[in-house]
């Protein structure tokens, strides 16, 4: 089974490739990754549903005489990797499910702990919900000791997947903390920021989807408000 991280990476990769340009993703990209990680869509799904689309798009502009709108999102293929999906589960009823090791790769000890102690800091200077800012540094702060503390006895090793759970728990008591404390007019702005960007989709996505990717945009854009770290890994280095 593919890893937690491989599974952004390489979704981000294949789009790219699919496109022919290193576009970065959108915030809006990466909570529609994050809304399929969470429904379990399987990696091999979402890259066969990037592809579907794609040749889609590429045989509709073969034989168009007009130039096409390029796909400048990964929303233009959630309904083909919702295909894609269903396909999957249908042709995997009866069969035995494959594994592999799970390899980790760019993770180090000391990265991560970096990582964590820098997410602490930043947290300790909050303004915004300043109560629950400091108890998430202070508890990103015993977590980096933890991981330090293994770094330095070779025979110790940091489970990423367990402490990645962690901080998605922590992550979502400081969206829970950052709402309850936001100005109702910010949260207005930013969900009409939300509608506004998912417009064009609305078409390619569910209504549970798009309710989801609704609530992970609009937290990333809190956490920019107030100028905030995302505390998951995927993100060391990417702030």
């Amino acid at each position: 089974m593919r890893n937690y991280f491989n599974y952004f990476t390489e979704i981000e990769e294949r789009f790219q490739q699919r496109r022919g340009t290193a576009l970065l993703l959108s915030t809006l990209d990466w909570a529609l990754i994050e809304s399929w990680h969470e429904a379990g869509i399987p990696l091999e799904a979402a890259l066969r549903g990037i592809d579907a689309a794609f040749d889609k798009y590429d045989a509709k502009k073969a034989k168009s005489r007009r130039g096409l709108q390029r796909i400048n999102g990964l929303a233009w293929c959630s309904q083909a990797v919702m295909q894609a999906a269903m396909e999957l589960n249908e042709a995997a009823i009866g069969s035995n499910p494959e594994t592999a090791e799970a390899k980790e790769s760019g993770f180090e000890h000391a990265r991560v702990a970096v990582h964590l102690t820098e997410a602490a800091a930043a947290l300790e200077t909050a303004t915004a919900a300043p109560d629950a800012c400091r108890a998430t540094a202070a508890r990103l702060r015993e977590l980096a000791n933890e991981v330090t503390a293994a770094n330095q006895a070779p025979a110790k090793s940091v489970d990423l997947e367990t402490l990645e759970r962690s901080l998605t728990v922590l992550e979502e008591k400081l969206f829970a903390a950052l709402t309850a404390a936001a100005p109702e007019q910010l949260l207005v702005d930013l969900k009409e920021h939300a509608a506004r960007e998912l417009a064009p989709y609305r078409s390619r996505m569910g209504a549970v989807q798009m309710r989801q990717v609704e609530q992970q945009f609009v937290h990333k854009q809190l956490l920019v408000h107030y100028n905030l770290p995302r505390l998951s890994l995927f993100y060391m280095g990417q702030q």
